[in-house]
């Protein structure tokens, strides 16, 4: 059905990741994906959703060196172990507030995620309910899944016919697969369009790894933040959201570009792998 082009990790949670060439699935995602964050005092987990509050982080750059380790290149270059005294005041001089870098989730962890303008960025439930913080956003507050530091799904699949299709409909954009960091880029044969709408509790094999499609992946204002020479860009999302608003869940229709996947059998995926496509169980 289609080929893996890219497989990328993200050792801390919002900040920039690493491209790997092989990567070891476990049931509980890619190994080593999103196993640290930055916490500050009132129990929010970083993540540049609220970019106003956590922007900074995506300037960063994390990357494994060992089992449990990671290392971090803050804006100027500096580079620290994750899990330091000195990291943690380098990103509290960043961030302008205490924060800590952590590998233990909190039992209630608070996500924060800024509204956007554009219909389908926030379900209509939570759009209702929103509030003004202290940074002057308008945002949503919910947790972190339980005993992790991800948002919902495990691994997040992007194909290239999905970004193809949006690259025609938002030409000036730069589609770049980075934008909506994914775990898996997946080249497809044929044309552009959306064909993982049609894969949801579909099985596919990738390499040694045999994954479960769970839903669509909702889109927040990440994709228009800078990443490294990526500029800043808000109309990539209001392209998405034009194009491509699906149900999710009980959610409603919301902008998605992407899919989550539940892990069935663990192994090595590597770039090249195919991906092959069965029912689901």
């Amino acid at each position: 059905m289609g080929t893996v082009t890219a497989l990328r990790r993200y050792p801390v949670k919002s900040m920039l990741g690493e491209v790997l060439t092989t990567a070891w699935v476990t049931e509980e995602g890619l190994s080593g994906d999103r196993m640290f964050a930055v916490l500050d005092e009132a129990g929010a987990v970083g993540s540049a959703k609220h970019p106003r509050k956590w922007e900074p982080l995506l300037r960063c750059r994390s990357w494994l060196t060992g089992p449990g380790t990671a290392w971090v290149e803050l804006p100027d270059g500096t580079g620290l172990r994750a899990g330091t005294a000195e990291l943690d005041e380098q990103l509290s001089n960043l961030l302008g507030r205490q924060v800590s870098v952590s590998d233990s989730p909190p039992e209630h962890g608070a996500l924060e995620r800024a509204v956007p303008e554009y219909d389908g960025g926030v379900p209509d439930v939570l759009r209702d309910g929103a509030s003004v913080d202290e940074t002057g956003d308008t945002i949503t507050s919910g947790r972190v899944a339980s005993g992790t530091f991800f948002d919902y799904g495990k691994i997040h699949l992007v194909t290239t016919a999905s970004l193809q299709l949006l690259r025609q409909i938002y030409p000036a954009g730069d589609f770049d697969p980075r934008r909506f960091r994914p775990n898996l880029v997946v080249d497809l044969p044929g044309g552009p369009g959306f064909p993982e709408d049609a894969w949801s509790g579909s099985r596919l094999r990738i390499g040694e790894a045999l994954f479960q499609v769970t839903v669509p992946t909702p889109r927040c204002v990440v994709p228009t933040l800078s990443h490294d020479e990526l500029p800043a860009d808000p109309a990539i999302m209001r392209a998405v959201a034009r194009e491509h608003r699906v149900p999710v869940l009980s959610l409603g229709r919301l902008s998605c570009l992407g899919v989550y996947l539940d892990v069935l059998e663990p192994g090595a995926v590597q770039t090249g792998d195919a991906v092959t496509i069965g029912a689901g169980g």
